[in-house]
């Protein structure tokens, strides 16, 4: 049996590179998903939709940037968090479900 063997923070830094870049793809799929959604909404309905949706391709690229290390992890969470407030701004666009079906 042969035992993987790694430097000291080897495994860590692939780990860490490898979730960022899966949190990423995730972020990526569910915007792909809801793109044909939003050609259908009501024109009124459209911009907060999409700048929502803008919201999570910046959040997904963010997590490319952690993984290939050019930000730190708090500038990640920094970013995530202040796309979050945006998208719950109470003086922003309203705010559209991300489900379809509902």
């Amino acid at each position: 049996m042969r035992i993987a063997e790694f430097r000291p923070g080897e495994h860590s830094r692939r780990s860490r590179r490898a979730r960022a870049l899966a949190s990423a793809q995730v972020l990526d799929e569910i915007v792909d998903g809801h793109l044909e959604s939003m050609r259908q909404l009501p024109p009124e309905f459209r911009e907060p939709y999409a700048e929502h949706l803008a919201e999570l391709v910046g959040v997904a690229q963010a997590y490319r940037h952690y993984a290939a290390g050019w930000i730190s992890r708090r500038e990640l969470h920094r970013r995530a968090r202040a796309a979050l407030r945006r998208m719950d701004e109470p003086n922003g666009p309203a705010p559209v479900q991300l489900v379809d079906g509902e």
